[in-house]
């Protein structure tokens, strides 16, 4: 039980905001972190690209599996208490990375870390939408931005530390287990900023929600949101793989950097485009992600460093973008009772086109080698951008906009966001 803190001690409204927006960079950089890791693993323990790519895909079937069953359920319970609790799971996380001594550590702190992040992503996503200014809506640019800045963070954090620290696991680990204990009991002064509706229990069977006046754009986004993540998941599972193995850069800050060209490029696509309509947004995204990831083929053709880096950097851009103009056309208008549900649906996508191709990926490394494999990945996530493409123009043609229409559904509560708890 939580214990009880004053109204007059709890943060303001607008500091508790951009208080869970910090907490949610915090949790998404140190799930980046272990990508400049793993081949200091491999090194370690001596497995293979399967292997590692297995590791990095079990976290994402434990965040997968969080999100299926917790994903709504800080729209029932409140979202303090689900926040506290994930955050203790996540030191704990932390700690059995700091003590890895074999595979099996890391496979088990992985999916430790994969159930409290799968938590946190639903429960801050939700509670920056409950939190966030009516006359100032940032909730979906942050939700859409902080990915790429958390991801950036942690994986160009945590490569600076192996090329110049020694120990750098001991520093990594250390540091972020205590940081998430501290999380954990400041998240006790945030103000509870959801309403407590009935079906605790029933929300806690596996499944994906999407409220029907959401579902059009949902399935009109969803090319997009798949290539996008799993282009996201190659370059965190063996970006640093490739510019060791393909480029010849046996650095580990470099195969970091290639991270950060993505990531935090991803950071400068969702605020160029903040201020358009949502569609434009995706369609702009999709088209610029488009060029980048072909541009990163034609690196592998031509076996240029600095041509894979520019081409990350453009592929960062639009996935930003895009990203931002998925979810904020997804959200739109979302009722304050289902925003923790439609984001964990968002992000259940997200993370299984995280984990699923990467680790088909790896293991055709095995057989056809990482330059192949990489071709062909790329490939398919062009396809992928340009159906969704396709997709938004076909149904702006057919139906103007992809908002929802049925405004008295969507905000069922009766209440405006500013009339909410907290």
């Amino acid at each position: 039980m939580l214990p009880v803190v004053p109204v007059s001690r709890r943060l303001p409204r607008a500091a508790a905001f951009w208080s869970v927006a910090v907490f949610l960079v915090l949790m998404l950089a140190a799930s980046g972190v272990p990508s400049p890791l793993y081949r200091v693993y491999q090194e370690r323990f001596g497995f293979s690209a399967g292997v590692l790519t297995t590791v990095f895909g079990i976290y994402c079937f434990a965040l997968l599996a969080s999100l299926l069953v917790v994903g709504a359920l800080s729209d029932h319970v409140g979202r303090r208490p689900v926040l506290v609790a994930a955050f203790v799971l996540e030191a704990a996380a932390m700690a059995l990375f700091l003590f890895a001594d074999g595979v099996g550590w890391l496979l088990t702190a992985r999916v430790v870390q994969g159930l409290a992040t799968g938590a946190l992503t639903s429960t801050l996503g939700a509670s920056l939408l409950d939190l966030q200014h009516r006359d100032r809506p940032l909730g979906a640019f942050i939700n859409s931005a902080s990915p790429g800045l958390g991801l950036s963070i942690g994986a160009a954090g945590a490569g600076l530390l192996v090329q110049f620290v020694p120990s750098p696991t001991d520093w990594v680990f250390g540091v972020l287990t205590v940081v998430f204990l501290l999380a954990a009991v400041g998240t006790v002064l945030l103000p509870e900023s959801s309403p407590r509706l009935p079906g605790a229990l029933a929300s806690l069977r596996p499944r994906v929600h999407v409220p029907p006046v959401h579902r059009r754009a949902f399935v009109v986004a969803l090319p997009i949101l798949v290539a996008c993540w799993a282009l996201g998941g190659l370059y965190a599972s063996l970006g640093p793989s490739l510019v060791a193995d393909v480029f010849a850069i046996d650095n580990h800050l470099v195969g970091g950097l290639l991270i950060l060209a993505l990531n935090g490029t991803g950071i400068a696509g969702s605020v160029a485009l903040r201020t358009s309509p949502p569609e434009r947004a995706l369609l702009v995204g999709a088209l610029v992600f488009t060029v980048g990831v072909a541009g990163t083929i034609g690196a592998l053709f031509a076996t240029s460093a600095p041509l894979l880096f520019t081409a990350a950097v453009v592929t960062g851009f639009g996935f930003g973008a895009a990203f931002l103009g998925a979810v904020a056309t997804i959200t739109h208008g979302v009722a304050p009772g289902s925003r923790a549900g439609l984001l964990a649906s968002v992000f259940v996508v997200g993370y299984l086109a995280f984990s699923l191709p990467a680790i088909a990926a790896g293991i055709a490394v095995e057989e056809f080698g990482l330059t192949r494999t990489t071709e062909v990945y790329g490939a398919v996530v062009v396809l992928l951008a340009l159906l969704a493409v396709a997709g938004l123009l076909r149904a702006r043609r057919s139906v103007g906009t992809l908002a929802p229409v049925e405004r008295a559904e969507v905000f069922s509560d009766a209440r405006s966001p500013a009339q909410l708890p907290g």
